[in-house]
């Protein structure tokens, strides 16, 4: 299985390129059993041999105030996927090698425990935000679904760009209990902006094709992170905040697969629609 090795904490004297080369992603088949594991650089290049990379295991933090806000984070410009975007709270990889390990099994999945996926959040949550890990209990985090998508990142890289996601994302919803604060000191090298948004404020900037952030710059988002609030965020789990974190109408065991809006097609493995007819499909057999 490898060497085991501690967490990379950021200390200034790693690049962007130095975690893709060094971080191990989790390998998987298409209903998330482990398959393997490789460089994060490795995994997410698309070619023509692997038009969507190389499928691998994520997960997506929702971090709320006690007030029902998100929290959302742009992410640097010195990032090597999906630079400059805004998304969810914390978006990352759970990794191969670490100790305590960050690999969840089918069990773990099953009985909704997921402690791998967690540790892994609050590595990140330090890494990309300062939030010492101290200050979050992972026993707090609701781990609610997976979602399946993929998208190549050719609007920040052009038409033929070699970078994208191909991911089984890891749902985890986390509020803040009343007079509860956190330290927030975010990473240069990993976020540019952070801002706590009501779902009405970012239900309304997601319309506004014009939208800017206080800098005067268009708000661009995640492929992902549009889709997951379109389709899931703000109809379902945000509508009661409450009942989805205190209640297991959303934790349903699946993985919902879709592919992410047309504009993010192609790169270097000019790769179309697949999900979305694989999803149907699939749907069609269970009837």
């Amino acid at each position: 299985m490898g060497a085991l090795c501690q967490p990379a904490r950021w200390q200034g004297n790693m690049s962007q390129e130095d975690f893709m080369n060094k971080d191990e992603c989790i390998l998987l088949d298409a209903d998330d059993n482990v398959i393997g594991h490789c460089s994060k650089k490795k995994a997410h290049i698309f070619r023509e041999l692997a038009p969507r990379g190389i499928l691998h295991r994520a997960f997506s933090v929702f971090l709320f105030d006690s007030e029902g806000r998100l929290l959302l984070q742009k992410r640097a410009d010195d990032k090597v996927t999906f630079r400059a975007v805004w998304t969810n709270t914390c978006c990352s990889h759970p990794l191969f090698g670490f100790s305590p390990t960050e690999v969840d099994t089918p069990e773990d999945v099953k009985n909704g425990t997921v402690r791998g996926v967690k540790r892994a959040a609050v590595r990140k949550l330090e890494q990309e935000l300062g939030i010492p890990p101290s200050e979050v209990d992972p026993e707090r985090f609701k781990f609610l679904t997976r979602l399946h998508y993929w998208a190549a990142d050719v609007v920040t890289h052009g038409k033929n760009s070699p970078w994208g996601e191909h991911e089984i994302d890891y749902i985890l919803f986390y509020q803040l209990k009343e007079g509860e604060t956190l330290t927030i000191k975010p990473n240069p090298e990993e976020v540019d902006d952070i801002k706590w948004v009501t779902k009405s404020a970012l239900v309304s900037e997601l319309a506004n094709s014009e939208a800017k952030d206080k800098n005067g710059s268009k708000l661009i988002w995640s492929p992902w992170f549009r889709i997951i609030v379109q389709r899931f965020l703000a109809p379902l789990w945000w509508a009661d905040l409450q009942h989805t974190l205190s209640s297991n109408q959303f934790v349903d065991g699946k993985i919902h697969r879709f592919d992410c809006t047309s504009e993010h097609f192609g790169g270097a493995g000019k790769a179309g629609a697949w999900l979305n007819k694989l999803s149907t499909a699939q749907k069609e057999e269970s009837k």
